[in-house]
């Protein structure tokens, strides 16, 4: 099949992580494949694309300003019209309001991945308005998780077009030891690492895990954060005001953070909404315990056999969780190795890839088939 992914990529994400992910494993698997990436005129977008023309994948940078909505529609046109795709996949509220038209104007089935919503500012919060109304017209709408296609199904999508499929998991490049992984970050070979691994953003949660740090005052620990965002600096702030600044360490963006959480103790997950958090999977490979809030599709991934399970936005119940893992480390590892056999089982690639295609031929299918009189 001839498949053309459209995004608009952030600096890194679990959704870029996705789509590289799909885009490749497809290619690998003899489909033709084509990735057009919507950038500011400013940016490159190497970081996101290079790793997918490595692969083979067909790559279309398309560079637009902020509102040159026009010119991108015309540029996404421009690409359909090139490569004849049996199908258009959209990623990501700006694709799937702005451009997923085009591919329909054209008369070319369109499917979108559900990735998540984050709520937040106004703004942002009538963009994903926007967003779920125009999955009602899609041909397919693939959601991450049971509590999204619960969302979208409230949100007036029709059943019949929601298709659900977690996320899968694959290495991308060998994990380093514990020793190798702290002296790049920068930590001591010894003593309790809390690692978070993400955006510093409202959703994320990583003002949580700050509000948690008062109620661990007697747990001699360490928190590495790796990831930036809006709220690095207020989250610096709060740590000052809190008292917990000389815990924390700000590691920033760290390219392929995966190959690192050999560093960490414990991973924590304080997340406030989310789809199927790669981050999750990272840890789990690592066989590195896991304090997870009880949100989105992580339900879906681990029990509590598997995690330690909180309520979300509760500092308290957090602090609780990481106190679990570092008070009783025998049963932490059981459950981290039990996570680590889960993943292996239930998220490979393969499967995951094989869904994708039986839904690109289910909308190819039914576009092919002729109008009833």
């Amino acid at each position: 099949m001839v498949i053309l992914h459209i995004v608009a990529p952030a600096e890194f994400g679990g959704l870029e992580r996705v789509v590289q992910m799909l885009a490749g494993g497809l290619r690998s698997h003899g489909h033709e494949v084509h990735v057009a990436a919507v950038v500011p005129a400013v940016t490159a977008g190497e970081p996101f694309l290079a790793p997918l023309a490595s692969a083979g994948v067909f790559t279309h940078r398309i560079p637009v300003s902020a509102r040159a909505y026009r010119r991108e529609r015309a540029a996404i046109a421009d690409v359909c019209r090139a490569v004849r795709p049996d199908a258009v996949h959209t990623h990501g509220y700006r694709p799937d309001v702005v451009d997923a038209g085009v591919a329909r104007y054209l008369h070319i089935p369109v499917v979108t991945t559900a990735h998540g919503f984050t709520g937040g500012p106004l703004r942002n919060r009538v963009y994903e308005y926007l967003q779920r109304y125009a999955f009602r017209r899609f041909d397919a709408v693939v959601t991450v998780s049971r509590s999204l296609t619960a969302h979208l199904m409230r949100a007036g999508v029709s059943k019949s077009r929601i298709h659900t499929v977690p996320n899968a998991w694959h290495r991308r490049a060998a994990a380093l030891d514990r020793a190798t992984a702290r002296r790049l970050l920068g930590l001591p070979p010894e003593g309790f690492v809390v690692g978070w691994v993400g955006r510093l953003s409202g959703e994320k949660g990583p003002d949580v895990l700050v509000d948690a740090l008062p109620h661990l005052n007697d747990v001699p620990l360490e928190v590495s954060v790796m990831g930036s965002g809006v709220e690095q600096l207020s989250l610096l702030r709060r740590a000052r005001e809190l008292g917990v600044a000389d815990r924390v360490r700000w590691h920033g963006i760290v390219p392929e953070a995966e190959r690192l959480f050999a560093a960490f103790d414990v991973c924590v997950l304080s997340s406030r909404t989310e789809g199927t958090p790669m981050v999750l999977f990272e840890a789990m490979a690592a066989g590195v315990p896991v304090v997870a809030t009880n949100v989105g599709g992580v339900p879906d991934v681990v029990s509590r056999e598997e995690a330690v399970v909180v309520r979300p936005a509760d500092p308290a119940a957090l602090a609780a969780g990481i106190r679990d893992v570092y008070d009783h480390t025998a049963a932490a590892a059981r459950r981290a190795e039990g996570a680590r056999v889960r993943l292996e089982r239930e998220f490979t690639v393969d499967p995951w890839l094989g869904r994708y295609v039986d839904i690109y031929r289910l909308v190819t299918q039914r576009a092919a088939a002729p109008v009833a009189a």
